[in-house]
């Protein structure tokens, strides 16, 4: 294939998996501060579920592509660059554009492949870790001896951050809906896992910590899961939300927020400036990158997909079948 054109995958129209389909597409050229990666792999995420619904545009100026993270190496770099080079293994966040054969990232948002890892797990590291760090260690402010609950914790997110809170230090309870799942969370790291269909995780996480509850919430449900996850904190607890799988709304009595002294915060990652993003990303070469290499933390890879199945992917991580990441092969 000439160097001027590339595999892709575009979104047709807003719908169901079958609207992604493999193009020929212009290879991006990198701007001042930018490199371009070959791209060896892709991670599959829930944002990009939505984005092909139609229910979430990429940020103004992003690749219109779906994928949020790559592995793969260096091929180019734009002006102003100074840390990569042309050859360099790196893995990446980026703002869309990961489900082609080229993807333009900004430099700051680059990180090293960690020493043992292939291309294929690389790429499923930088959207979970990047939210966990920031959702779990910035916002939420755990620490070492606190305890962690963590919704969906055989989601890719679930996953990382069970290995990264048991890693620092933390103890950490799941839920999950399945015992495969739970038993899976457990051989990760997880003190507990509560499989929410056939037990209330309030009584188990008051059962589990002798009636204290946690230091922090996790949590990717919402809806009618954001009281009763403020009945399972403890004092001083804090409540981190990433997203809302039963809606964004939700009714809460603020006299359990005030008698417990309780923290309620959430955030996004994609619309973060490159700086923002950058600044997590040295925060995990220098917290996490370390503790990947000495296989303390390891990302599950469910599935992989060659690039042209990526509606085959999508299929999955709907069904929610899958323990850990989906992800796309692309070379």
């Amino acid at each position: 294939m000439p160097d001027s054109t590339m595999r892709g995958i575009v979104i047709e129209r807003p719908g169901g998996p079958e609207v992604l389909r493999p193009a020929t597409l212009p290879v991006p050229e990198p701007g001042p501060g930018e490199v371009l990666v070959a791209v060896a792999a892709a991670g599959v995420n829930r944002p990009d579920l939505l984005q092909r619904q139609g229910h979430y545009p990429p940020p103004e100026g992003a690749s219109p592509l779906p994928g949020l993270e790559v592995a793969g190496h260096v091929e180019r770099t734009g002006p102003g660059v100074s840390r990569w080079q042309p050859g360099d293994a790196v893995c990446a966040l980026v703002a869309g554009g990961g489900y082609a054969e080229r993807c333009v990232v900004p430099e700051p948002q680059c990180l090293p492949v960690p020493k043992g890892l292939s291309l294929v797990e690389a790429a499923a590291l930088p959207e979970a870790c990047f939210t966990v760090w920031t959702n779990v260690f910035e916002r939420g402010a755990l620490r070492p001896g606190e305890w962690l609950l963590v919704h969906g914790g055989a989601s890719g997110i679930g996953t990382m951050a069970i290995q990264m809170a048991r890693a620092l230090g933390a103890v950490v309870l799941a839920t999950a809906g399945t015992d495969e799942k739970c038993a899976a969370c457990e051989r990760l790291g997880a003190r507990a896992a509560i499989n929410y269909r056939a037990a209330d995780f309030r009584v188990r996480v008051s059962e589990l910590t002798g009636g204290r509850g946690v230091d922090v919430v996790l949590d990717m449900v919402g809806g009618d899961y954001t009281p009763r996850n403020l009945e399972a904190l403890a004092a001083g607890g804090r409540l981190v939300q990433i997203a809302f799988l039963k809606g964004p709304r939700a009714e809460i009595d603020w006299r359990t927020v005030m008698r417990k002294r309780l923290t309620l915060t959430g955030s996004t990652l994609r619309p973060r400036s490159p700086e923002e993003k950058g600044a997590i990303a040295r925060a995990l070469e220098a917290r996490v990158w370390p503790l990947i290499e000495a296989g303390a933390i390891r990302p599950v890879v469910h599935a992989t997909f060659p690039l042209e199945a990526a509606a085959d992917a999508h299929r999955l991580l709907e069904a929610g079948t899958h323990i850990g990441k989906i992800v796309l092969q692309v070379c």
